[in-house]
């Protein structure tokens, strides 16, 4: 297990005071701590019934400074029921998400899903507890008192739905289990208190910890997991080592056993007919391909049968090519093992594993991949609570899987984020945007909660770039993930480690690009001769977001020159990106002022084109007014 601080409670919470609430800290500081879970968990499941009897043991080490009176627990298979918080979210939003639309409604009893807790104990006393939906509020026997570590025991009763949002039986593509959020699960506590957010369709947030699982099902279902197991010679099906005899025990069902550690959940997948091939890393982990070799899914009738298994026979070295581009530049994989498995309803990560559907063109197999295992980095080892900033986990795996796609089939040529800025300014020209600080369920549409956490949280890092240039980015997004793996941090420590390594203030990009829908918008208003061979340039910012500007000046002759304007509020600038070409650093721009004049030693009839920030980084709503040519003032 990670190690955790435990610390007396009194020191611990002045530590906690003194340290979490300064802002100024860049990394965990001496009063930090987190809660610890530690599951044993058995389940048997009836392949025929599609349910499972259940036994968890769960250790909880309580590391917080408070007493808690009471804990909580998420049923997230109970989201799967007509009148659902989900299925009445889903027929009520504008813009309901199509894998659900108004599917559970029409669920009868042997289609629903549902978690039933038929007893819970309190270091052996049996405690009452209260379900409403997906969550569980338990009344302890006894209070937890800080540093305190507890037993809770249970015994239950579920039912694996239709495949309707991540987790399910019987998939489009016929797989049979996938077994996503498929277990009582304790909710996270942190220094905001308790998280017991209803499964509505959106983010997960829990502790971290250990993960002992065994599960018995029917012999004949090959089993893969976002974990390892630990009976290889007993199942078989290419888990065990090369040369290795299987000695199968006796009986209808075999048994199968895994573990994690250092992980805040595990997910699972069966199917009689999965192919399980491996791949390993170089430096790397080993990794695990679960896919059908005789696919059925609807989608597949037009399409040539062994194209599909050819894709996913291709698809294993480009995923280790992914995993070594995303080690060398922005962290190691810390885990030994990572699976990639047909299921589900799309892609969904987990912490050492994914499940996608598989039926599609070799592009888009490898494109869902790499999205799902790059979130490994933030949502599996980061971990930041995605409810509230789900920007971090999504938005940073959008930008960091256009980069490694881009690496991995263009070379590296390019900047691949600039085509994804379109969706922004069609969502800003429609008035649909909302700011990305809302909690991740409370959005008025799905699409608004996707530009924020998708487009909006992937431009916030591809535009910080522009704000304090891209080596200084990576630097910092390298620095984020080493210090802040496996703690949960939120935005603001993000912003913090991205001050340190920049050495400037960034509280009004975060403001203003997080908790505001404001716009950008600068452009050229007006060039004309000065005195003595000189050129006036004005500028206007047009829009209520400020910016540094970046302007570049191309001669006739075409030598360029650029023109670095830092926003005063920034109190610092950046190193100039380009060595190569002569930059001139000039006076910061108040941001008050919606003018700046620039004065620049050049006669005008020898300036070929002007241009505000040529590389397109910044989210400039209009671009119409950001250039000037020499030819057009003629």
């Amino acid at each position: 297990m990670h190690t955790f601080v435990r610390l007396f409670p009194c020191l611990l919470t002045l530590l906690f005071l003194l340290s979490i609430h300064d802002g100024s800290l860049a990394q965990p500081g001496p009063g930090y701590w987190q809660q610890a879970v530690d599951y044993q968990m058995e389940i048997d499941m009836n392949v025929e019934t599609n349910r499972y009897q259940g036994h968890q043991v769960l250790t909880y080490t309580n590391n917080s400074p408070d007493t808690l009176h009471r804990v909580f627990y998420h049923l997230f298979f109970n989201a799967f029921q007509p009148n659902s918080m989900m299925d009445k979210r889903s027929r009520t939003i504008a813009d309901p998400d199509p894998r659900i639309g108004d599917k559970i409604a029409g669920y009868d009893e042997t289609e629903i899903g549902y978690q039933k807790i038929a007893w819970l104990k309190q270091n052996g006393t049996e405690v009452d507890f209260t379900i409403d939906g997906t969550i569980m509020e338990v009344h302890l026997a006894e209070p937890i008192a800080p540093g305190e570590e507890v037993e809770f025991e249970m015994e239950y009763e579920a039912q694996v739905p239709l495949q309707t949002r991540r987790s399910g039986r019987d998939n489009a593509e016929g797989v049979r289990y996938s077994m996503s959020q498929w277990y009582p699960k304790i909710a996270a506590y942190d220094e905001d208190g308790w998280h017991p957010n209803p499964y509505v369709g959106r983010e997960f947030y829990a502790p971290f910890g250990d993960f002992d699982i065994t599960i018995h099902i029917d012999r004949n279902y090959v089993l893969g997991a976002g974990a390892y197991l630990q009976n290889p010679q007993e199942v078989g099906y290419g888990y065990e080592e090369p040369g290795t005899e299987v000695e199968r025990p006796d009986g209808d069902k075999l048994t199968w056993h895994f573990t994690a550690s250092d992980v805040h959940d595990v997910m699972w997948a069966a199917d009689p007919d999965y192919t399980h091939t491996t791949y390993q890393v170089p430096d790397g982990p080993l990794l695990r391909f679960f896919y059908q070799t005789d696919p059925v899914a609807e989608n597949a009738e037009d399409e040539n049968q062994e194209q599909l298994l050819d894709n996913w026979e291709r698809l294993p070295e480009v995923t280790s090519n992914a995993f070594e581009f995303m080690n060398g530049n922005y962290g190691a994989y810390p885990y030994d093992e990572y699976a990639v498995i047909q299921g589900g309803d799309g892609g969904m990560e987990y912490t050492m594993g994914t499940l996608i559907t598989g039926n599609r063109s070799f592009g888009s197999l490898v494109g869902v991949t790499v999205h799902e295992l790059i979130h490994a980095w933030y949502e599996g080892v980061v971990a930041n609570n995605e409810t509230k900033d789900q920007w971090i986990d999504e938005g940073f795996t959008v930008y960091l899987s256009s980069l490694t796609m881009n690496e991995l089939f263009n070379d590296g040529q390019g900047d691949p984020m600039v085509g994804r800025h379109q969706g922004y300014f069609r969502m800003v020209d429609a008035g649909m945007e909302e700011p990305m600080h809302i909690h991740a369920d409370h959005y008025e549409r799905n699409a608004a909660y996707g530009l924020a956490s998708y487009t909006k949280g992937a431009m916030f890092l591809h535009q910080l770039g522009y704000v304090i240039g891209d080596d200084v980015l990576k630097r910092g997004l390298n620095r984020f993930y080493d210090e802040w793996q496996f703690k949960h941090p939120d935005g603001r420590e993000f912003l913090r480690i991205m001050e340190r390594e920049s050495d400037m203030v960034l509280d009004w990009y975060y403001e203003y690009w997080i908790e505001t829908t404001k716009t950008i918008d600068y452009g050229i208003t007006a060039v004309q001769g000065g005195e003595e061979s000189a050129t006036d340039i004005t500028l206007e910012r047009a829009g209520l977001m400020p910016m540094p500007v970046d302007l570049e000046v191309e001669l006739n002759d075409g030598t360029v020159h650029h023109y670095y304007i830092p926003l005063r509020i920034m109190w610092g600038q950046k190193e100039n990106e380009n060595p190569d070409i002569n930059r001139t650093v000039a006076d910061d721009w108040r941001w008050v002022f919606p003018e700046y004049d620039l004065q620049i030693e050049v006669p005008v009839d020898e300036i070929a084109r002007i241009e505000i920030d040529p590389t397109r980084r910044m989210a400039d709503v209009n671009r119409d007014n950001n250039t000037w040519t020499g030819e057009a003032e003629e």
